[in-house]
């Protein structure tokens, strides 16, 4: 049987993380178990998973501060698991590096579709990846070796998810951007109609470059087409 990758499911709801371990497993990937966000950490140092599910409410240390220290040296996908219909979670999940969000009760094929989404998009940044290419559009300077972003020369952290939108934006400045290229773009599928996890980055972007969102000059929303980086205003 093919074996598409290792994915590690960190889930304390045992019977929910048994039924989506043997669904995965049966869809050709290799997963394991971890029901503790205390022992995320070591699991992923040993196992060097291709993609995390995370669960938010965890015991011993909750998914937020899990995917916080995750991305101090974890560079592959990390999809939340969230339970709340609640944007603060998928702010701040995005905001620490999340790759993505799934809403529970989780839908095997749903899940399935981010897995392969996240899994594709990974391993085609990775296939890209060109040594000391740069992006300079203004006073925005953004080093896609390193990941690094600069903003007339001091340099601006922003997480995974923020860093591939920006990137996206920054390379095709001046023009009109759809939602649906963005999503291709930055998460390796179609818009769904109901995700709101782009609208939550433009957000966060705006606000760590001063870009006031009433009126916003360096990140706009052209409402009905997509989304424009203005050149001129960096």
């Amino acid at each position: 049987m093919d074996n598409y990758g290792t994915i590690l499911l960190v889930e304390d709801d045992q019977s929910l993380a048994q039924w989506v371990a043997e669904y995965l497993t049966e869809q050709g990937y290799t997963t394991q178990i971890c029901v503790r966000g205390d022992q995320v950490v070591g699991h992923v140092k040993e196992l060097k998973p291709d993609l995390i599910l995370l669960d938010i409410m965890l015991p011993g240390q909750d998914g937020i501060s899990v995917c916080r220290e995750l991305r101090q040296f974890y560079q592959s996908p990390i999809i939340m698991l969230t339970a709340r219909d609640d944007e603060m979670d998928e702010v701040i999940g995005l905001e620490v590096g999340a790759s993505d969000y799934i809403m529970k009760p989780v839908r095997p094929r749903a899940l399935l579709a981010r897995i392969k989404a996240a899994l594709r998009l990974s391993n085609d940044n990775s296939e890209n990846k060109v040594d000391d290419s740069i992006i300079q559009v203004g006073l925005l300077k953004i080093d896609t070796q390193s990941r690094n972003v600069f903003v007339d020369n001091v340099e601006h952290p922003i997480s995974s998810a923020e860093y591939l939108l920006l990137q996206y934006l920054a390379s095709n400045a001046g023009q009109v951007v759809s939602r649906d290229a963005v999503f291709k773009a930055t998460k390796g599928r179609e818009y769904d109609g109901l995700d709101r996890s782009v609208d939550v980055l433009i957000s966060a972007l705006r606000k760590k470059f001063n870009d006031d969102p009433q009126h916003p000059e360096k990140i706009k929303t052209i409402w009905g087409r997509g989304y424009l980086l203005v050149a001129s205003a960096w």
